[in-house]
């Protein structure tokens, strides 16, 4: 079988990768052991057999291309797999280390994720996280996120899918809203009533608030004149300031329950929830410190959602 790379070509490889995560030439030779020149001819090297720039480069740091960075994204994880197998074959996979990308939705990331991430950090000192909380859906595979965490069941996009907990959803107010507008008694009511609207980053459009009718769950289009989009935990923060009625999961609001500051509404139409699902890539050889923090979640966050449950 023809040779595609040589041990040259794998070195020039690793120091383009390193440079792309540090930004710098200067760094990526004092890190790796070798001079700037020697880091900055291997990258050359490489643009030469690409026929492609891979870095803009300026007096002082330098920044991936568009082309560059879809590279370093494929070469990172084609690094990490190396490094994976071997570590697995001489035994070192029962250390835990290394980098793990995780992208979480605002709300679950504040009030399930981060709270307990302290916990996993203890265990496994020597992986270190790099956290995105967006409403977004991103790319696993294009920008280089090796888990997630999303509401709602995700679409059929060859990801393994393992569902953790369905998220309560509940119908709450202000006690001065609810004495200067009346407290809903049935779903018709909320036509006389400020719904605050969250906007799907997605579509654009105002999403849904989620009733159980008769034993089913019936999705029901509010009336409002206000609508918050990009951050959920918005809505909650408007309802304490007492602008009108929002739907939001129970784990967000649960303290202003127990508090009083906000006041539960609808119960008889209660019980509907979302499903909160995490996502990563299929791959024989995942990385065991993805695999190690995969389990972590599974494990805490499941039983905080039973917990959850309980109340």
């Amino acid at each position: 079988m023809a040779r595609n790379f040589d041990s040259l070509m794998l070195g020039s490889i690793e120091l383009f990768c390193k440079t792309a995560e540090l930004q710098s030439f200067t760094a990526a030779a004092a890190e790796t052991g070798v001079t700037q020149a020697a880091v900055s001819r291997s990258v050359s090297r490489l643009e030469e057999r690409l026929g492609v720039q891979l870095f803009v480069r300026s007096t002082r740091s330098v920044r991936l291309t568009d082309r560059g960075r879809a590279y370093y994204e494929q070469c990172r994880q084609a690094l990490g797999q190396l490094v994976e197998a071997e570590r697995e074959l001489t035994g070192e996979q029962q250390v835990a280390a290394g980098l793990v990308r995780i992208s979480l939705p605002t709300s679950y990331g504040h009030f399930r994720v981060l709270p307990i991430l302290a916990k996993f950090r203890q265990k496994y000192p020597q992986v270190r996280l790099e956290i995105q909380l967006t409403n977004q859906n991103a790319d696993l595979i294009a920008d280089g996120i090796d888990l997630a965490i999303r509401a709602r069941n995700p679409p059929d996009s060859g990801l393994i899918a393992r569902k953790i907990e369905d998220g309560e959803l509940v119908v709450v107010a202000a006690p001065a809203y609810l004495r200067r507008m009346g407290t809903p008694k049935s779903l018709e009511d909320l036509a006389r009533h400020e719904c605050i609207q969250f906007e799907r980053p997605q579509t654009g459009q105002p999403m849904p608030w989620i009733f159980r009718v008769e034993g089913e769950e019936r999705p029901l289009a509010t009336p409002g004149s206000v609508c918050i989009t990009d951050d959920v935990l918005g809505l909650a923060t408007a309802a304490r300031g007492g602008m009108g009625l929002v739907q939001t999961y129970r784990f967000i609001v649960a303290e202003d329950l127990a508090k009083g500051s906000l006041v539960e509404v609808l119960r008889a139409y209660g019980g509907a929830s979302r499903p909160f699902t995490l996502l990563y890539a299929a791959n024989r050889h995942m990385p065991h410190r993805v695999r190690v923090l995969v389990e972590f979640l599974i494990d805490n966050l499941r039983k905080a959602g039973a917990r959850a449950s309980l109340t």
